[in-house]
């Protein structure tokens, strides 16, 4: 009898040290296609490291994967970009990191997706140390929205101090830390939100607050170095003329991009579509704006990882100021 108990336990500790839970969907969908299931606990790959997540951020791009597949074709897949944990193993190679270090970071985009879930494994050099006083739950908000925004106003527009900046949605989750960014660049910075944000949106540092829904904002801004395009469509055609003569528009929606070149060049302006890259500089530079305080990322609400599902019905609505957050441990 106590034969077969020891066997018993010995097989239950192998399994749970061989699985995890994680947030798979089977098939495109709504919400409900997300199900909690047991799979293999991953290892570290050469030049890897695998994390033991503690926070993992929700962004838009979930949500349309989820419905529409997008880069990642037809599932299974497990989704999620943002981490925020603790080094659990090392893989060939690694010497940044050890087992215990704190860290956060993105998993490339689009393809390294799996956050969601206990453990993860990724590149070491997309992850960097957590800051000391960033929280797990901010940490794991912070990583693709702050990439997103530095690539795109740091890297591509190459952001100069008292240049003029519209940021549209600026109470979103790339908008809001874009919008601390830009200010700690020393631009002038104006948003759009609708009017019951704009209080949040000036307590981000914006000079200036536009509502989309009263004004049209192409012909309330002016003269403005560098337009964040969050939206696409024909917010995106009509953003191009706030900019002044060799302003330039990054879009981050990389998509039916033809007319907005062409109409770019009839007015003498650069267009950009960028996708993030996972990019350690760039945490870097991220990080070190959370110790100066210059930045701080907005969390609006956490659910456990078994509720992702609630998480999603709620990015779905459009309507998240700053990051949802799946909490997976304490």
């Amino acid at each position: 009898m106590s034969d077969d108990t020891s066997t018993t336990t010995s097989t239950s500790t192998a399994t749970a040290a061989t699985t995890m839970k994680a947030i798979r969907q089977d098939t495109l969908g709504g919400p409900e296609v997300l199900q909690e299931v047991e799979v293999a606990r991953p290892k570290p790959g050469i030049g890897q490291i695998v994390v033991a997540v503690h926070a993992a951020g929700l962004n838009p791009t979930d949500y349309k994967h989820r419905a529409f597949g997008l880069f990642l074709g037809r599932p299974p897949f497990v989704l999620g970009w943002d981490v925020s944990g603790v080094v659990e193993a090392v893989g060939l190679g690694v010497s940044l990191f050890e087992p215990g270090d704190e860290v956060f970071g993105m998993l490339p985009y689009p393809h390294g997706a799996g956050s969601h879930a206990e453990y993860v494994a990724g590149p070491a050099r997309a992850f960097v140390p957590r800051p000391e006083g960033l929280g797990h739950v901010e940490a794991g908000a912070l990583p693709l929205v702050g990439l997103t925004a530095w690539q795109a106003l740091i890297d591509t527009a190459r952001l100069e101090p008292g240049q003029r900046v519209l940021v549209q949605a600026a109470a979103g989750g790339v908008g809001h830390v874009a919008v601390q960014i830009a200010k700690a660049r020393g631009a002038y910075v104006i948003g759009t939100a609708s009017a019951a944000k704009h209080e949040f949106v000036r307590g981000l540092g914006a000079d200036e607050v536009v509502d989309y829904r009263a004004v049209d904002v192409a012909a309330e801004v002016r003269d403005v170095d560098v337009v964040l395009d969050t939206l696409g469509g024909q917010e995106r055609l009509r953003s191009l003329e706030v900019l002044k003569p060799g302003g330039v528009l990054v879009s981050l929606l990389p998509v039916e991009f033809d007319e907005v070149t062409a109409r770019a060049r009839e007015l003498g302006v650069q267009a950009v579509a960028m996708l993030v890259e996972h990019d350690q500089a760039g945490m870097r530079a991220v990080a070190d704006l959370v110790r100066s305080g210059k930045l701080a990322v907005h969390v609006s609400g956490t659910y456990p990882l078994a509720e992702a599902a609630k998480a999603h019905a709620e990015g779905d609505t459009g309507r998240v100021t700053g990051k949802l957050v799946l909490t997976v441990r304490p």
